[in-house]
């Protein structure tokens, strides 16, 4: 069975292109057939590529972020994705505008071992790499979380 799984941060150039990105890697590590995808709550880097410097650590780490382009969370999202994984809790407040909370999980609730509520946003705090380890610690308890589904079916 295909998961549907759209990542979500607030202009789609930072976070949720590498959950995507390092999300994508794991999953094909473990033979998991996902369709992935970012977006952003936000609508001002529509287009564009994730931020250079999340790009660069996310190379030195073996993940390749750079064929993917910023885009817009919209509705059609709710139907589209089965499951709609954000950052942080504003993000997730701003999809309560599109569409029903019930899809919607805090990425970091996939590694409640991590001590963190949210993704910290690496365009502000600077720290490119301690975004991505917690992204990829958050991949890893997801990619678990969907692996008990399909040993269960």
């Amino acid at each position: 069975m295909t998961q549907r799984i759209l990542f979500v941060c607030l202009g789609n150039i930072c976070r949720s292109p590498t959950a995507e990105a390092v999300t994508r890697d794991k999953a094909a590590a473990r033979g998991m057939t996902l369709a992935l995808d970012s977006a952003g709550t936000g609508n001002w880097h529509i287009g564009k590529p994730p931020y250079g410097p999340m790009q660069e650590a996310a190379r030195i780490k073996g993940y390749d972020l750079s064929m993917l382009r910023a885009r817009q969370v919209a509705q059609a999202d709710f139907t589209q994705f089965d499951l709609i994984v954000v950052m942080d809790k504003d993000n997730a407040e701003d999809l309560t505008a599109f569409g029903p909370p019930d899809r919607v999980k805090l990425f970091t609730d996939f590694a409640p071992n991590s001590g963190a509520d949210y993704v910290p946003d690496p365009y502000f705090t600077r720290d490119f790499e301690g975004a991505l380890a917690l992204i990829e610690e958050c991949a890893e308890g997801l990619l678990d979380v969907l692996g008990s589904y399909s040993t269960q079916d």
